[in-house]
């Protein structure tokens, strides 16, 4: 009963952030935000999984590495936007 209770959490929190991701927002620094909690949760259902079937953890330590570069790529793209814009507002560069 208490690893479903912990299931349903972090599905909850995956759908939280989800949710955050979908919506209007009009700054970047949200947006990475709400993608960086859902890498928590997929690495916490990732974690609750394998310790589930006693399978080894090297696959969590892969994700970890991917899921920090991630972070890296994307406040790299932050820190430019806002020295070349001035600000991480959607609105103020163009996508094309």
């Amino acid at each position: 009963m208490m690893i479903l209770n912990m299931y349903i959490i972090v599905i909850f929190m995956f759908f939280m952030g989800n949710l955050i991701f979908v919506s209007k927002q009009k700054h970047l620094l949200i947006v990475l935000l709400s993608l960086e909690f859902m890498v928590l949760s997929v690495f916490f259902i990732f974690l609750m999984y394998l310790s589930m079937i006693n399978y080894d953890l090297y696959m969590l330590m892969v994700f970890l590495v991917f899921s920090v570069c991630e972070g890296a790529l994307g406040l790299s793209i932050l820190v430019s936007m806002i020295r070349t814009h001035g600000n991480d507002y959607f609105q103020s560069f163009n996508l094309l």
